[in-house]
């Protein structure tokens, strides 16, 4: 299978692989690792490539099946999420003693949610197509960052706190959820 390499290179400490589209895989890497550190990285990791390159290839086809969401379905979904998310998030927050800025809903085509450093919350209104625990997942997730701004142990310590089924949830994501984005 022929792949694309793209390298994102940051402060970060370690070596990273992900995989957001077909035959395309990204590599983050530390500022000053070598060339030579990353390839050997890669051909470590290359059963892990080649069997996440094929599902998500399979993910692409399957959502090439399935009928597209019209403009009208999206602004429906939005309307739903403004009215359904607010409460929910309100709820987690006071229980997670946390606040939060404003939330806003957009249709995002590669995130469900993001914090921002002034605690501002932003949903994807395909939240709405998902298990209610699952979206859930994703507004836990976020208020965590209220208090740890990374993905630490500490910070998934705190999601676990407030959904202990979260790997579930997160896989759950990463498998069907991937089917929901519109292109």
């Amino acid at each position: 299978m022929n792949y694309r390499v793209e390298i994102i290179r940051s402060k970060r400490r370690s070596l990273g692989l992900e995989i957001r589209e077909p035959g395309v895989l990204l590599v983050r890497a530390p500022k000053g690792l070598s060339e030579r550190r990353i390839q050997k990285f890669l051909d470590e990791k290359e059963l892990w490539i080649y069997e996440n390159l094929e599902k998500v290839a399979r993910s692409y086809e399957k959502r090439e099946e399935k009928p597209r969401i019209s403009q009208e379905d999206l602004r429906n979904l939005a309307k739903r999420a403004v009215e359904e998310l607010p409460p929910v998030v309100e709820k987690y927050a006071k229980e997670m003693g946390v606040t939060y800025g404003r939330i806003t809903i957009r249709h995002q085509k590669t995130r469900w949610g993001s914090c921002s450093s002034k605690g501002n919350l932003n949903f994807n209104c395909l939240l709405m197509l998902m298990p209610q625990e699952v979206r859930d997942y994703v507004i836990v997730h976020e208020l965590a960052h209220r208090i740890e701004m990374n993905h630490s142990k500490d910070f998934w310590a705190i999601v676990e706190k407030y959904d202990s089924d979260y790997k579930t949830h997160r896989k759950w994501l990463k498998t069907e959820g991937l089917n929901l984005f519109v292109q």
